[in-house]
């Protein structure tokens, strides 16, 4: 059964989920639907938004040790390999998840507490776009082995003027993993400079 979370909500996925080791981490999103104008009423064309997810791989003081633990759509895996990207979705469109992040918590470096899930839109300064124009915005966490949504979380802030958000963490906790609800917005025109802010 999914449990849908809240923004700043805590949650234990391992302790409830005896064996649990793999992990989808699904997030998804929508452009927003053009306004009815124009001649005679027709749809404005729609706008094409490349939303790419990345996931750090963060150590106890929060800090990005090593570029290798950005897992991004230029470096779909981590040096430890336990996290793995499924590559770039180029428009967002379609139903489910845009794309997903696997991980498995068993190859997860002892020295890695936290894993956390990023979303920028890429040329988002060339294409003058940002969050405003995403909807239904959301990150899932699956259990791998059988396929059974875990835990949702739906972001629906207002996030207009934002080019990158960090949506979620899955984080140590004493020998269990935990999930927290983060869905904030903030300002990065690429990973590379989100991940900055970690190092």
């Amino acid at each position: 059964m999914t449990i849908s979370l809240v923004k700043g909500q805590k949650i234990d996925l391992t302790k409830t989920n005896a064996g649990l080791t793999n992990l989808i981490v699904g997030l998804g999103w929508d452009p927003v639907q053009p306004k009815k104008g124009g001649l005679f009423g027709f749809l404005k064309s729609e706008v094409n938004i490349d939303c790419d997810a990345s996931a750090l791989l963060l150590d106890a003081n929060g800090k990005l040790a090593r570029q290798e633990n950005l897992v991004c759509f230029y470096n779909k895996e981590s040096y430890c390999r336990s996290v793995v990207h499924s590559g770039d979705n180029l428009t967002g469109e379609g139903e489910g998840d845009d794309e997903q992040i696997f991980v498995d918590l068993k190859r997860v470096p002892e020295n890695v507490h936290k894993i956390l899930m990023v979303v920028n839109i890429y040329q988002c300064e060339q294409r003058r776009q940002d969050f405003g124009l995403i909807q239904r915005a959301f990150i899932r966490v699956v259990n791998r082995a059988n396929n059974q949504e875990l835990v949702r979380f739906n972001l629906s802030d207002d996030y207009s003027g934002k080019t990158a958000l960090i949506v979620g963490e899955i984080y140590r906790h004493g020998d269990d993993w935990k999930f927290n609800a983060i869905g904030e917005g903030a300002h990065a025109a690429h990973v590379n400079l989100l991940a900055s802010k970690y190092m």
